[in-house]
């Protein structure tokens, strides 16, 4: 006697309940596959954006609001600080480099930052095609810029002021693409980079004091990174204390970011046990209900010389076997789930795939044997021990 068989034909006779087992079942793994998905993705795209960089300085506020606007291109500056100022803090011994940065506007709701070649190599980036600016109004395009654009080498646009579409055109000073980075799976894929001069420049008109003057030109922050890992203990401190600048590390802010965020997330984990336990609970009552209706036909197994441990093991498959599929089924729609969130750009700071696999989901599919069984277990032993003279004479 197939056993296995045995087991799809049950699960086949009643398809209204095993697809309900399924679905509940399955959406429970799909939300726990988004949740540990997310938050995977989340922190890996943070590490890579904020991992080179030791130290922000910018104007004094929100340290949090500094990192997510400088770091994570995410929020609107703290406001901006004296390239003077900025310049003079370069020259720290216990600073190896010191990149500023300067922004205000953007170009199809992609931000336009002012910065220096170190930027771009700060992060690896290399270039597809074109070259790097040369003189003011030249940009660099990120990878996903020109994807969206479709800009190209030589080709020209007019920037928008602020930090989102909606802005005033510049269009008295266009840009010009001069050259394109290769994708780097970092923040630098979604901006336009250009000189300094270039944001003096658009910007000239709209500042009180004149862009071309040396000393009252501003930037919007500094990125730094440390000579030594011992001047995190000296350098922020004597920065916050000694003068008008802020100094705060990417790292300690990013790590409360995640804690507000994993708050959230606890939400959802509570939602998906929920579904999963109800899940159980469904195909417990199914398996226990059919099992009562199906008495008769297991005696009659047991006649045929099915023996005892056949019967608990049949029902142990079907459990493994509603398990299994919803398990599977799961899994696939939680990644798909989130192929469809990336490309509807959902989260588009995040660029969310549903191609990439995590090491805890091998363990989500080694649980399906453990939730089949103990879905079925109860009634397996019921099974196990069913009587069959009492069945049979009570037919």
């Amino acid at each position: 006697m197939n056993l296995a068989r045995l087991a799809l034909r049950q699960v086949l006779s009643r398809p209204l309940h095993s697809v309900l087992n399924i679905v509940l079942l399955a959406l429970g793994v799909a939300t726990v596959v988004l949740i540990l998905q997310f938050d995977a993705q989340l922190q890996d795209r943070m590490l890579r954006d904020g991992e080179r960089i030791d130290l922000v300085v910018g104007a004094k506020g929100s340290p949090l609001q500094l990192i997510l606007s400088s770091v994570y291109q995410a929020d609107i500056p703290t406001g901006n600080i004296p390239k003077a100022e900025a310049d003079q803090l370069a020259r720290h011994p216990l600073i190896a480099r010191a990149i500023p940065i300067s922004m205000g506007d953007s170009a199809a709701g992609h931000r336009i930052l002012g910065t220096t070649p170190d930027y771009i190599e700060l992060y690896e980036g290399k270039l597809v095609s074109g070259a790097l600016w040369q003189a003011p109004l030249e940009v660099v395009l990120g990878a996903n810029v020109a994807s969206h654009t479709g800009w190209q080498p030589g080709q020209t646009f007019a920037g928008s002021h602020g930090l989102g579409e909606g802005g005033e055109h510049h269009d008295d000073h266009p840009y010009r693409v001069t050259g394109i980075l290769a994708p780097t799976g970092t923040i630098l894929d979604d901006l336009v980079l250009t000189s300094l001069e270039s944001v003096w420049a658009v910007h000239e008109h709209h500042d009180k004091h004149p862009a071309s003057s040396d000393p009252d030109r501003e930037i919007t922050a500094l990125l730094i990174q440390y000579t030594t890992p011992l001047a995190v203990l000296k350098l922020p401190r004597q920065i916050n204390a000694e003068s008008k600048l802020q100094a705060t590390s990417p790292a300690l802010e990013s790590a409360r970011l995640l804690n507000v965020v994993g708050i959230g997330l606890q939400a959802f984990r509570g939602f998906a046990v929920i579904l999963t336990v109800s899940a159980l609970l469904s195909m417990f009552v199914a398996l226990y209900t059919t099992l009562e209706a199906r008495r008769h036909d297991l005696a009659v197994m047991r006649m045929m010389g099915c023996s005892p441990s056949g019967l608990l093991m049949v029902i142990l498959l079907e459990g493994w076997l509603l398990a299994g599929i919803s398990t599977l089924a799961g899994l696939g729609l939680g990644h798909l789930a989130l192929s469809g969130a990336g490309h509807l750009q959902l989260a588009p700071a995040l660029h969310l795939t549903g191609w990439h696999w995590l090491n805890t989901e091998w363990l989500i599919l080694l649980t399906a044997p453990v939730t089949g069984t103990l879905a079925a277990l109860i009634p397996a032993i019921r099974a196990y021990r069913t009587d069959i003279a009492l069945v049979l004479a009570n037919q």
